[in-house]
C-alpha cells in the first residue's frame, strides 16, 4: 500500500509537470503518439494513467544477480551506441550496424541508414534530462547521514579505511635511475608522443 501511495504521488507531480510542458507548447509527440500533442487530451491521458494501477512483476533471474548487475551495467556505463558502429555519417544520413535479435540463427549485424535528424532525436531519447540520475541509491545508501544512524543503532562499527600502498621501487627491479641521486625512479605514468614519427616518402625512380 505505501509503494502505491508513494507511486501515485510521485506520479501526480510528474504527471502536473508534463501538464505545464504540454501547454506551453515545449513537450513534443511523434508517432503514434501525436495525438497527444492537444493539452486537453494529454490531460485525460495522465490522469487515466495516474489512476491505473501498476504491479511491478518480478522473479529470480536464471543465472543470478550478477547476470542482471552485468546486464545493466551495459547500460548505465556507456553510450547509446559506440563510433565502432558508424559506418558512414555525412550531413544527410547516418550509417550505422546493429543486431537484429528477431532473427534467430544471425551472427551477422544489420546495416540501417537513417536521416541525421532522425538519428540524433533516437539518441538523444538515451539523454536524461536535467534533474534525473542514471543510477540513484536508495534506503541506507541514500544518504550517509542514514546509514552512520544505522551503524550506530545496530552497534556495527564503521569499516576501516584502507590507506593505499604506495609503490617502491628498488634498485633492482627499477629500470631507471635520476641522474643526480642513482636512486631508483618509480614510473607513474605512460604517455604517447603527439605525433608519432614515421619512415621519409620513398622516392619513385624514373626509368
Amino acid at each position: 500500500m505505501q509503494c502505491r501511495i508513494a507511486g501515485e504521488r510521485s506520479g501526480g507531480v510528474e504527471g502536473h509537470r508534463h501538464r505545464q510542458l504540454c501547454a506551453q507548447g515545449r513537450l513534443q509527440f511523434f508517432g503514434e503518439l501525436r495525438g497527444l500533442s492537444s493539452p486537453s487530451r494529454f490531460d485525460k491521458w495522465c490522469t487515466e494513467q495516474q489512476h491505473r494501477e501498476w504491479v511491478v512483476y518480478a522473479k529470480r533471474p536464471f543465472a543470478g544477480p550478477q547476470a542482471v548487475l552485468a546486464y545493466l551495467s551495459r547500460y548505465t556505463h556507456r553510450v547509446a551506441i559506440a563510433n565502432s558502429r558508424l559506418r558512414q555519417v555525412n550531413d544527410k544520413h547516418v550509417t550505422f550496424s546493429f543486431n537484429d535479435y528477431r532473427l534467430k540463427g544471425r551472427t551477422t549485424p544489420s546495416t540501417m541508414q537513417l536521416d541525421t535528424n532522425e538519428f540524433i532525436r533516437r539518441f538523444m531519447l538515451h539523454v536524461l534530462p536535467s534533474g534525473f540520475h542514471r543510477i540513484r541509491h536508495y534506503g541506507l545508501l541514500a544518504s550517509q547521514t542514514k546509514l552512520v544512524l544505522a551503524r550506530r543503532l545496530l552497534s556495527v562499527p564503521a569499516p576501516e579505511a584502507t590507506a593505499k600502498s604506495e609503490p617502491v621501487a628498488n634498485e633492482e627491479t627499477a629500470p631507471f635511475q635520476c641522474r643526480k641521486c642513482h636512486q631508483p625512479m618509480i614510473i607513474m605514468a605512460i604517455t604517447m608522443p603527439i605525433y608519432l614519427p614515421r619512415a621519409p616518402p620513398k622516392c619513385e625512380q624514373s626509368q
